[in-house]
C-alpha cells in the first residue's frame, strides 16, 4: 500500500504558492503523526484574501490622496497601486460569481 504523501513530493516547483513552500520534503517522514497540514480552510483563505484586496484598496486611497496634495514624489506608485486595487476587486468579484453560481447549480441538482 503506497502512502498518500508519497503524492506530496511531485509538488516541489509550487514554492511561489503560499502555504506550499514546504511539501517538498513530505516524501521521506516515516509516520503520519509528524506531518501537521497547513491551515488550508477555505474560510481562512478566504478571509485573507478579502484582507489583502482591502489592504490594497486602502494603499491605493492613501496615494490618491497624496497625488491630491502633491506630496507624491513617484505616481506611477499610484497608478500601480490602483490598477493592483482594480484587479483584487475584480478577482473578488469573479470568485464570488463562480460559487454563487456552483451554488445555484447545486440547488437545481437537487431539486
Amino acid at each position: 500500500m503506497t502512502s498518500p504523501i508519497g503524492a506530496l513530493g511531485a509538488v516541489n516547483g509550487l514554492s511561489a504558492v503560499s502555504g506550499i513552500s514546504g511539501v517538498g520534503g513530505a516524501t521521506g517522514l516515516a509516520g503520519a503523526d509528524q506531518v501537521k497540514a497547513p491551515n488550508t480552510d477555505f474560510a481562512s483563505m478566504l478571509s485573507q484574501g478579502l484582507e489583502s484586496v482591502q489592504a490594497s484598496q486602502a494603499k491605493a486611497g492613501d496615494l490618491s490622496v497624496q497625488v491630491a496634495n502633491g506630496t507624491l514624489q513617484d505616481p506611477a506608485q499610484y497608478t500601480m497601486a490602483s490598477t493592483e486595487a482594480a484587479l483584487g476587486l475584480q478577482l473578488t468579484m469573479a470568485i464570488r460569481n463562480k460559487a454563487v453560481e456552483a451554488f445555484q447549480e447545486i440547488m437545481r441538482m437537487q431539486a
